[in-house]
């Protein structure tokens, strides 16, 4: 008698992986993401499991950008209100997300990953000036590019320099990760309970609605270049994967006239 030993299923041959709805990404972490269950600063354990998945992106062909933002360490709001001087606390903030970039690098790097930090602010030691062209070759390459610091402006936030550089390299799509929500609601879940959850909204209701999703500078860059966010929780970091494959993941934000 031959065939299958009993009680094995039959070989199947290995289905072809979908091609990912999303060619060249923009994703947005905040500092708070980084932290896990930790109070503040990082928890290693977070970062290894998006570092994962990221990697795991860029080995399909995704070209794949970051900026990370500093509320883990530092932020720039919190210590002006302090009395600081805005200007000096937003220098600050800028250079805290440098160590952000450099962590999320290294574990990248662990991994094999290729990769380029790119600095608004020259700290040539550790990173590459910004060059939009440069930005751009490097995704060509293959090569997990990582924004820090910012804008290399005060007053503008990390949301603003994630829309600009996602606009600058022609991104097709922001994937911005949050802590601890797993998607935009219409109050903060946190705090209130009652709040619903909203699957889908336009830009222009995101501002309109006051809706903490990102500044209001960087929801209205969005909004006139048409470009989507989706927003979504880290708690499962399967959820980068799971959006760059197509499935409905968290909320998306779009202007209705392109396809999201």
């Amino acid at each position: 008698m031959t065939g299958e030993p009993e009680g094995t299923a039959p070989a199947r041959p290995d289905e072809p992986e979908a091609e990912p709805a999303f060619r060249r990404i923009l994703i947005k972490l905040s500092g708070e993401a980084l932290m896990g269950c930790e109070p503040y600063g990082i928890d290693p354990a977070r970062v290894d499991a998006i570092t994962r998945e990221i990697d795991e992106l860029a080995r399909r062909g995704v070209e794949v950008a970051l900026v990370v933002g500093a509320g883990n360490i530092y932020r720039g709001l919190a210590a002006a209100a302090a009395g600081m001087d805005r200007a000096t606390a937003d220098y600050s903030g800028m250079l805290a997300t440098l160590l952000n970039c450099l962590t999320v690098q290294d574990a990248l790097e662990r991994r094999g990953a290729q990769t380029r930090v790119l600095s608004a602010i020259t700290v040539s030691e550790v990173a590459e000036p910004y060059i939009r062209r440069r930005a751009i070759r490097h995704l060509e390459k293959g090569r997990v590019v990582i924004f820090a610091c910012g804008t290399g402006n005060p007053f503008f936030t990390t949301d603003t320099a994630a829309a600009l550089r996602a606009l600058e390299i022609g991104a097709q799509a922001i994937l911005m990760g949050k802590n601890g929500v797993d998607g935009v609601y219409d109050g903060d879940p946190r705090e209130d309970p009652g709040a619903s959850f909203l699957p889908a909204l336009t830009h222009r209701e995101a501002i309109e609605r006051g809706l903490r999703v990102m500044d209001t500078t960087a929801l209205s860059l969005c909004m006139d270049n048409e470009l989507p966010i989706h927003v979504f929780g880290l708690d499962d970091e399967r959820n980068i994967g799971r959006l760059v494959a197509g499935e409905r993941v968290g909320t998306i934000i779009s202007t209705p006239g392109r396809d999201a």
